[in-house]
């Protein structure tokens, strides 16, 4: 897909004379994203974020989990930039050049090794229901056996939006692009389950967030 334009208050970061940019919203969710990843990635092994967007997420990811190496990947060329000013100037080991991947397109999977962890953060709500899909099937296809994949992000809760704020921010993100919005997490775990999955219970996250877990039991094949 093109870059999608989004509503300001979507995607807000300013970028310092390194050219490391700073989103606020990642640096609020990055300690209960780092809970929970110490809790359920694995103890090594290859990890893929998606849509890492300005790389601070990266960068704390990958001095908690020293053991995993970790790919940051995205779309855009300026957030590129910014992951790989923050893993220069921090000169983490175990971060991996980052790679300009259209998560949203079909085929990205096919180009890297089998991934034991991927993560992707606050993204379903800014693309099409059907960019969603592709790139959940992508995710599975790129999973190890025994691997999980981890949306985080907002959610319709079985249809519903349950607060006042999530109710403005999907309408504000429909108005601007009537294609994008929450997606349903009941939606997301029949997608996983239909990709051969495990569903995990979702876990509710700060700010009404909610953490959908998938994990790779499909038969490795002979």
């Amino acid at each position: 897909m093109p870059l999608r334009s989004v509503p300001g208050s979507a995607s807000v970061a300013d970028t310092d004379a390194t050219g490391r940019m700073f989103a606020p919203s990642a640096a609020r969710n990055q300690e209960a994203l780092l809970t929970q990843i110490l809790r359920l990635a694995p103890q090594d092994g290859r990890a893929l974020e998606l849509a890492s967007g300005t790389g601070q997420h990266m960068l704390a990811f990958a001095a908690a989990l020293p053991h995993l190496s970790w790919q940051p990947s995205d779309v855009d060329p300026a957030r590129l930039s910014s992951i790989r000013a923050y893993a220069d100037i921090n000169g983490t080991d175990n971060i991996l050049p980052p790679k300009q991947i259209d998560a949203t397109s079909a085929g990205w999977a096919q180009a890297l090794p089998a991934q034991d962890l991927i993560l992707l953060v606050n993204l379903l709500h800014l693309v099409s229901d059907q960019e969603a899909e592709t790139l959940i099937r992508e995710a599975a296809s790129a999973l190890a056996p025994g691997g999980r994949i981890l949306l985080y992000g907002p959610f319709r809760r079985h249809g519903r939006l349950t607060s006042q704020g999530d109710q403005q921010f999907d309408a504000s993100l429909r108005s601007h692009d009537c294609e994008i919005g929450y997606k349903d997490d009941l939606a997301i775990r029949a997608l996983f389950e239909q990709l051969g999955l495990a569903v995990m219970e979702p876990i509710e996250m700060p700010a009404n967030n909610l953490l959908l877990v998938g994990e790779n039991i499909r038969p490795t094949s002979s």
